[in-house]
């Protein structure tokens, strides 16, 4: 068991949106299985805990980078500076993202456009960066955080959709581009999972309690993206019931899309 629990020693593991929800118990469950954890974010302050909390966890140092997906330049600069002061990086998670759910015919266009440089732009240049040394070095995983909007869109999500609907799209070209290489990519495909994202993306906060049971748990969610690493795992896909869903919109679409316009739209 104790084993099993240290799968991750020695190797180096870099997480996005890291602050807070979802990439925080990343974090932390990697840490746990012995991990050089490496997070980033905006917030350092809030990096700065979580990387405190992932050495009481790991046993080792762990450290903490300010980082603006949206920001091309921070990206290389981050990205030359771990590499530099902690190691090739083995295994890169894309956390990193926000959504805002909003018709799209009154989303305004400075939002679509941040939405867009964060979870994708952000998500296509971390991993460029990070699969070329991968290839060098001869493997390595990435995985990216998606959604399952990116399969099965709903009302008010259309810009969020999109975002995700093109992580998929790049994730899966990019696994069969690198799979030569020894290299991994994995998808993590969820439903809304109780972390703070809500609070911008529904500042109502009706959406959640509307779902239910349905919601994910973070630390649930978490423990699924830590025991896939370092195998290989075409996708994660939670709920099994938005994942149904998915399935039953390629082969019935109309059917889908009652589901979408029913079931599924709570927002």
């Amino acid at each position: 068991m104790e084993g099993y629990h240290k799968k991750l020693h020695g190797k180096v593991v870099l997480i996005t949106g890291a602050s807070g929800g979802l990439g925080e118990q990343i974090a932390h469950k990697a840490a746990e299985h012995g991990a050089t954890v490496v997070v980033a974010a905006r917030n350092l302050e809030r990096l700065k805990v979580v990387s405190k909390r992932c050495t009481q966890l790991s046993g080792q140092s762990a450290y903490a980078y300010a980082l603006d997906v949206s920001k091309k330049e921070e990206i290389d600069a981050i990205i030359d500076k771990v590499i530099r002061d902690v190691g090739t990086i083995d295994i890169l998670v894309n956390c990193a993202g926000f959504g805002l759910f909003s018709p799209a015919i009154e989303m305004d266009w400075e939002t679509t456009e941040k939405m867009f440089q964060v979870n994708v732009f952000g998500t296509m240049h971390l991993s460029q960066r990070v699969a070329k040394q991968m290839v060098t070095r001869g493997g390595g995983q990435i995985i990216n955080i998606a959604s399952q909007a990116g399969k099965m869109a709903t009302p008010k999500s259309a810009v969020y959709a999109s975002t995700k609907f093109a992580v998929l799209g790049y994730s899966n070209a990019l696994r069969l581009e690198l799979q030569p290489y020894g290299i991994q990519v994995t998808t993590v495909n969820t439903g809304p999972i109780r972390t703070d994202f809500f609070q911008e993306a529904d500042p109502g906060g009706e959406y959640l309690d509307k779902l239910g049971r349905w919601v994910l748990e973070p630390d649930y969610v978490a423990s699924k993206v830590v025991d896939a690493m370092l195998i290989r795992k075409r996708e994660i896909n939670l709920p099994w019931i938005m994942e149904v869903g998915a399935r039953l919109y390629v082969f019935f679409p109309r059917l889908g899309d009652y589901f979408a316009r029913t079931v599924f739209a709570r927002k």
